[in-house]
């Protein structure tokens, strides 16, 4: 079954250096596809386009069984840690799940930073959270084998500044947007920390069509909060689809380009068909995409 939601990395200029060392950093991981840019600007490429002109614009690959895309752009956006990457380590799915945490840690580490060192934490046996050498970020953890069984690679969201103390009520806006959803586990600050109230989400995890989520709010000042280093992609079967998304997530005119919008909580999404590929193949395409807000199938 194709994936409904799938993560967007943006990269400056490097994505197909970014996209290797991930693959040779993870199991089961390939390469799925490849798009590239247009060769001039008759074909559509902006100005400040035109030093990308035929070079790869798109790669489609899988981490873990986990797909993603990474964008080959340029400097306007840098990841943070507001979206990190949890991947979950099961003892009870594989009894060398630590030896390949730290395995793991170990690569995405080299030229990168810890943020919360590899270590015993509370709340997991074996935890890290950790700045590869491309600035993203993932959160390492040996799951308590006890706990529900989670997918391997799963998207956290974390809710700071003016969207701190509002993780809940983004998991049940989404749940409104989505079919095939569900709230998971929900944990709560006790007490306030720091920006976080007393009963917000230190922890929660919640499913889109079929996919899981990571939603917290921060119990610490931060000076970063999300962008669109980092989208979700949602692909639709027909226009009817895409113009429903787009009326229930688009909260703002000023972020709508190609496809691309932002939710009321800052979070960027890509609502596209699912023969995008096919579309952007017709002649012309890239140039009829470039002015297009929400995306109209007919137009290509």
């Amino acid at each position: 079954m194709k994936q409904k939601i799938t993560p967007n990395l943006w990269f400056d200029g490097n994505a197909q250096e970014a996209v290797e060392f991930y693959i040779s950093a993870f199991p089961e991981s390939k390469i799925m596809a490849k798009s590239y840019y247009p060769n001039s600007a008759e074909e559509g490429l902006a100005d400040f386009q035109l030093d990308l002109a035929g070079e790869v614009l798109t790669i489609d690959f899988e981490l873990g069984g986990q797909g993603f895309a990474a964008i080959n752009a340029g400097p306007e956006f840098k990841f943070n840690p507001s979206i990190s990457l949890m991947v979950n380590f099961d003892p009870s799915m594989d009894d060398q799940a630590e030896k390949y945490l730290d395995q793991l840690w170990g690569k995405l580490i080299d030229s990168g930073q810890a943020l919360m060192p590899l270590d015993n934490y509370p709340f997991a046996k074996r935890y890290g959270w950790v700045k590869d050498r491309y600035s993203l970020t993932w959160q390492l953890i040996l799951t308590d084998p006890e706990g529900d069984p989670r997918p391997f690679i799963i998207p956290s969201l974390l809710f700071t500044d003016k969207n701190t103390n509002h993780a809940e009520d983004a998991i049940e806006f989404y749940l409104s947007v989505f079919g095939d959803s569900k709230v998971g586990q929900l944990s709560r600050y006790p007490e306030d920390t720091g920006p976080a109230k007393k009963g917000s989400l230190m922890f929660g995890d919640f499913m889109l069509a079929d996919q899981w989520f990571v939603a917290i709010d921060s119990g610490v000042e931060h000076d970063f909060i999300f962008n669109e280093a980092v989208s979700f992609s949602v692909s639709c079967k027909d226009q009817a689809e895409i113009d429903c998304f787009w009326e229930k997530l688009s909260s703002d005119p000023q972020f709508e380009q190609c496809g691309w919008l932002k939710d009321k909580f800052g979070l960027s999404w890509q609502i596209v068909p699912e023969n995008m590929d096919e579309l952007m193949e017709r002649p012309g395409a890239f140039k009829k995409l470039m002015p297009m807000k929400k995306i109209i199938v007919e137009d290509f």
